[in-house]
């Protein structure tokens, strides 16, 4: 046997076990998330602080503004998706979503109240909505079956360097522009435009030789009839499991309360997104070779344990722990999900199951951050993080019945 390959427990075949095995196209839109996330996550690491010190609003606002605009990128993930169905073209809503996130970005620096604040994510929320359930249909498009976990994983993987990257960034640039936010926002416009050009030169869309069939018309409720039973189980999973995720905006704002400094508050998602992309790809992999429902179980019990790490969390120490065990949490279930909505739709139906079950979830975090802001506001930020474990507990009891085997084809 090849030293790079194993046995696949579910078909029997040999699989290669490297990330050699991956297209190019998986590495070409890894890298585009990576710059792309370079640049948001350089502006959202210093965002909650922006809004709440520079402009004066509150932490409701915070739960309010991360909500709506995690919600409106659900519902334009379900159109987008559809809309990827509908044409059989899933690069062209890609490349329509990361422009506008891009030029969204030069709105943050230029800000100077609340609402240009909520425009410029507004604007950002719907390109990455119209972007997301393509591309996410598009990795399962270009890879074999036997190796999605992988491949999910490892964008996942890259995704979160970037999200390593930009807050590494913003703290750098804090340091030495003397903690002028607005002008680290402008430098992070830069990477936005860079993954814009890479994901249109070297991302190729698939041609669907002998694939006749595409959705000719709008989905509708009775072509949901198409989708299995095992689908919409996973989908009411993902919703439970993002109840109890809320924004990382709230573990920002958590550091800030203990009292970590200002300029170096982006140390959070740091340490949260080196822990993440360390663990995306081989928690990607162990996705192609276990059952989904022991992944999902670690991934609930990661979250159970940060949550209670930062609700009793007095100094900085805590935090980065809390904030250590999110990201690993994060790296256990997100590219999961991923693989098991491709598994669970039919090929026709892929975009539109990526844009139901983002528009459900997208709900869920809506309605998770107004909840988590509201607590923080009413009772402190203990109560949030508690409410989150409190789901978290809510979603192992319900994963137990749940059968969430692939289907066969």
């Amino acid at each position: 046997m090849n030293p790079r390959t194993k046995p696949s427990p579910q078909s029997g075949r040999h699989i290669p076990a490297t990330w050699r095995a991956l297209p190019g196209g998986i590495w070409a839109l890894g890298f585009g998330s990576l710059f792309m996330d370079v640049s948001s996550e350089m502006i959202h690491s210093l965002l909650p602080i922006f809004i709440v010190t520079v402009l004066g609003t509150s932490m409701v606002t915070v739960g309010v503004i991360e909500g709506v605009a995690e919600a409106t990128a659900a519902v334009v993930k379900m159109v987008s998706g559809m809309l990827s169905d509908y044409f059989g073209r899933r690069k062209v809503l890609m490349l329509l979503g990361y422009g506008l996130a891009a030029c969204s970005k030069p709105v943050f620096p230029l800000a100077t109240s609340i609402g240009g604040v909520f425009a410029a994510r507004f604007v950002d929320r719907v390109g990455k909505g119209i972007r997301g359930a393509p591309r996410d249909a598009l990795v399962a498009d270009i890879t074999p079956k036997e190796l999605r976990g992988a491949a999910y994983g490892l964008r996942q993987a890259l995704d979160s360097v970037g999200a390593l990257l930009g807050p590494l960034m913003a703290v750098a640039f804090m340091l030495w522009l003397a903690e002028d936010i607005r002008a680290v926002m402008w430098i992070a416009v830069i990477p936005a435009f860079l993954a814009v050009a890479l994901l249109m030169i070297y991302v190729r869309e698939p041609e669907h030789e002998g694939q006749q069939e595409h959705v000719k018309v709008p989905f509708t409720l009775a072509g949901s009839k198409r989708l299995s039973p095992r689908y919409w189980h996973v989908v009411l999973l993902g919703a439970v499991f993002t109840l109890a995720r809320f924004s990382e905006a709230f573990l920002v704002l958590r550091a800030e309360n203990v009292g970590l400094t200002l300029g170096f508050v982006p140390m959070v998602m740091v340490v949260m997104n080196v822990f993440y992309a360390g663990a995306a790809y081989p928690a990607g992999t162990a996705a192609d070779r276990f059952g989904p429902r022991t992944l999902l179980l670690i991934g609930l019990v990661l979250l159970i344990a940060a949550d209670v790490v930062l609700a009793s969390a007095h100094r900085t120490a805590a935090i980065f722990a809390g904030a250590a065990l999110w990201g690993l949490h994060m790296a256990f279930t997100q590219g999961l999900f991923s693989k098991l909505v491709a598994d669970t739709v039919p090929v026709e139906l892929r975009g539109t199951g990526f844009g139901i079950f983002n528009l459900v979830s997208g709900g869920a975090l809506f309605l998770a951050s107004v909840i988590a802001g509201t607590l923080w506001n009413a009772f402190g930020p203990s109560s949030t993080f508690l409410a989150g474990a409190g789901f978290a507990i809510a979603a192992v009891i319900g994963l137990v019945p749940l059968h969430l085997a692939p289907r066969s084809g």
